[in-house]
């Protein structure tokens, strides 16, 4: 079956992201509104409306009720997934740009840009309700000295977390005493995004270096390299197939120049383990017996 291309954004996507059961399909992109898709018919639901700055990050809880947003606006924004309702937001100093639910979604994780003489910062708050979300309180705050924060996960049993930096590295950090216990630098661009599988035993990563890589939570080995010939904005595992899809799109200084059509602002699909090697199979969906929910996200 032919995939479908799903036309809900006009500048590169910076996120996407599936529901645990894999239904719903959510995007952001460099424009103010993500969306929400049927991931089987490609039918879109509907947007979150309310940011005034470029989209970088969302996030969507287990049970498929909560959805998080963070943007250049400086807010962290807290959605009623089904309503499109916002029911909680949070001010920053600075351009929010990962976030994340743990586990059970009563926490949430969110980092700050180093950016207007504020450090780059990583934020552990309370999301059990609208009124807890919005208390000014975080309960661990931590200052990241060196490269900034460029994406984040939750790590095993939500003891650590694992940030990826605008340098390449990935580093996992102890949320008992706030300090990071290992540091791996396995990219050569910065790492826009990580996603865990369902199981929550491995995570892929998105790289501006046009690489994507499928890492092991615990010890972050690398198991798997996918290459494109774009930066690599956004990668994410299905929870239902073997497949990982990756959004990309041009750097910033071109998209203002290029059409959408042409600024390759879309997601592609391949399938999780059986690739040869990435040089020899760059382009297009690297898979024979494609499904129907298959989509193409732009």
């Amino acid at each position: 079956m032919k995939p479908l291309m799903l036309q809900g954004h006009e500048r590169a996507i910076t996120q996407i992201k599936y529901n645990r059961e894999g239904d719903l399909l959510f995007s952001s992109a460099k424009d103010v509104t993500p969306n929400v898709w049927y991931s089987l018919n490609g039918e879109r639901l509907g947007t979150y409306n309310g940011h005034t700055g470029a989209v970088w990050c969302i996030d969507v809880d287990w049970k498929t009720t909560k959805f998080l947003s963070g943007a250049a606006d400086n807010t962290l924004r807290l959605w009623d997934v089904a309503t499109g309702v916002e029911i909680g937001n949070i001010s920053s100093n600075s351009a929010v740009r990962t976030c994340s639910f743990s586990y059970s979604a009563d926490l949430a994780s969110y980092s700050t840009d180093q950016a207007m003489k504020q450090d780059c910062e990583i934020f552990i708050v309370d999301a059990r309700d609208d009124e807890s979300f919005k208390s000014s309180a975080p309960i661990l705050r931590m200052t990241v000295p060196d490269s900034k924060v460029t994406s984040l996960i939750w790590g095993t049993l939500d003891h650590t977390i694992i940030t990826g930096h605008e340098d390449g590295a990935i580093t996992q950090w102890d949320l008992r005493t706030g300090k990071s216990i290992e540091s791996v630098k396995d990219h050569q661009g910065s790492i826009n995004d990580m996603q865990k599988n369902r199981q929550g035993t491995m995570f892929v990563t998105a790289s501006k270096d046009k690489t994507a890589k499928l890492f092991d939570v615990d010890d972050l080995s690398v198991h798997k390299v996918y290459v494109t010939e774009r930066p690599v904005n956004s990668a994410s595992l299905s929870p239902k197939y073997d497949h990982v899809v990756l959004g990309g799109g041009q750097d910033a200084m071109d998209v203002t120049t290029t059409a959408a059509q042409a600024g390759k602002f879309d997601a592609r699909f391949f399938h999780c383990v059986s690739i040869d090697k990435p040089r020899r199979r760059r382009y297009g969906v690297l898979m024979k017996n494609r499904p129907p929910w298959m989509v193409a996200v732009t």
